[in-house]
């Protein structure tokens, strides 16, 4: 938009808001250097949003005419439509949205568009414009895991007989099934979403009528903007509702820990398509090449999932460093935050988009997954098991079966391949059905226990993690 020969700073309808005080503006480069309206810029429905409810509510208390209320609210219709469809555009050399806002506002009715914002200051503007737009951000990326939990869980419904091997310290330890591990993501993935949901309900109340820190002298009705806006109701503190930034840091180490899960994953993933593993072969086109290397065909997007985490990790400790030594109320370092929210929000909403399409196109060696279960004598606890069944203490079953072990080891065989006999010496109530009990199959479905990977047991996760997402 033209600026009439005028900055946004020296004067005009688009000056800063603040610039009746001074006589001369400041340098450029401190305009640049303070302004940040390349951060507000998406908040611009939301601000817009807020002013309406705000100047309903002044012309319902007649606090301003209500006939130029309407007007007010008429026209900061239409600026948000034209923004939405392009006719107009943002301004980025205004100081933030708000005063963008404002200032096209003020160009187009003039002094009743000065009235906007009366009772109000930008220090509760800010904190309503956040939180309305995490109100409904945040539920977008919630839909987003749970997409990928649906994803996961269709493909583990297809892999409740697959076996593979767990580890743990990274070596073989017991036979589990390709459903039941990506049950154990999922499970993960529902409780990132939980955390969200209760994010969410702490910024539940409205800001706006706290003005700068310490209310109105005007008549104003929070309540009633509060409802308008879809709030339960006004923050109970005005020097707090414009200090708090509690839900930007929450959020942002939620988005952390899910990306710390999506890290895990992709380690997995990473790992799963070497050659040394196989378990996993993903699609040419969630995979990329090498500059010098023809053969390779390198799990690129899994690795750049889990370097984006360090970028979010790095959100969270900047947003925990810029609240750390703040008196109240509001001080400018705030401005800080929404750099670092959305950033952490943006690239996590990214990752858990691109995972889901990266493993929804993979494919999976069954036969090379159930290879790992033999060998490892990963069915050791398992013959401990069978004693205890007998009535051997556990203490003196796990004895005897490391001697198995030991045996098996220095024999070059699997524990389901030592003689009856060699067995016998080491304890007599080792029967002959000794066998049954030690291929991975039999270990599997021995494991009945809530959670376990015995396929009765893994169909009830999914079951369950399916109600979750019917929700």
């Amino acid at each position: 938009m033209s600026k009439k020969g005028k900055s946004a700073i020296e004067g005009g309808n688009h000056a800063a808001l603040w610039h009746g005080r001074f006589k001369e503006g400041p340098d450029a480069a401190a305009v640049e250097f303070e302004t940040s309206i390349y951060e507000d810029m998406r908040l611009a429905e939301d601000d817009i949003k807020g002013s309406r409810a705000h100047v309903h509510m002044l012309g319902k208390q007649g606090i301003i005419p209500e006939s130029e209320s309407e007007a007010i609210a008429e026209e900061l219709a239409k600026i948000a439509e034209e923004i939405r469809s392009g006719a107009l555009q943002i301004d980025t050399s205004a100081e933030d949205i708000h005063s963008f806002v404002e200032g096209v506002l003020t160009d187009r009715l003039g002094d009743t568009g000065r009235k906007v914002h009366t009772g109000r200051s930008r220090n509760d503007q800010i904190a309503l414009d956040e939180r309305l737009y995490l109100r409904h951000a945040v539920p977008e990326l919630q839909e987003n895991v749970k997409t990928l939990i649906k994803t996961l869980i269709t493909i583990a419904e297809e892999h409740t007989g697959t076996l593979v091997s767990g580890y743990t310290h990274m070596q073989r330890a017991q036979p589990v099934t390709l459903a039941q591990h990506l049950c154990a993501w999922s499970w993960m993935l529902k409780r990132d979403y939980e955390r969200l949901s209760d994010a969410v309900k702490r910024i539940g109340l409205s800001p706006l009528g706290a003005g700068a820190l310490a209310g109105s002298g005007l008549p104003l009705n929070r309540e009633m903007v509060a409802e308008e806006l879809g709030f339960d109701g006004p923050t109970q503190n005005s020097l707090d509702s414009v200090a708090d930034r509690d839900y930007c840091i929450e959020l942002a180490a939620d988005f952390s820990i899910l990306m710390m899960h999506l890290s895990r994953f992709c380690e997995e993933v990473v790992l799963w398509s070497t050659e040394e593993f196989k378990f996993i072969n993903l699609s040419e086109k969630w995979s990329t090449g090498s500059s010098i290397m023809p053969q390779k065909k390198n799990p690129d997007f899994a690795e750049l999932i889990r370097g984006k985490t360090g970028r979010v990790y790095g959100s969270l400790v900047a947003l925990l460093t810029i609240m750390k030594g703040l008196p109240l109320t509001y001080n400018r370092d705030l401005q800080e935050d929404r750099k670092n929210l959305f950033e952490a929000y943006d690239t996590t909403s990214a990752c858990v988009m691109i995972f889901t399409q990266m493993i929804a196109t993979a494919s999976w060696n069954e036969d090379r997954m159930n290879a790992s279960c033999f060998g490892g004598h990963a069915n050791a606890t398992d013959l401990a098991d069978y004693l205890v069944k007998k009535g051997m203490p556990f203490r003196t079953a796990h004895g005897v079966s490391a001697r198995a072990v030991r045996y098996a080891i220095e024999n070059g065989i699997n524990l389901e391949d030592v003689p009856l006999e060699e067995y016998r010496k080491l304890s007599e109530l080792i029967c002959d059905d000794v066998y049954a009990c030690l291929p991975p199959k039999a270990c599997v479905d021995a494991r009945k226990t809530t959670g376990g990977p015995a396929e009765v047991r893994v169909r009830e996760q999914i079951a369950a993690l399916k109600a979750f997402c019917a929700e």
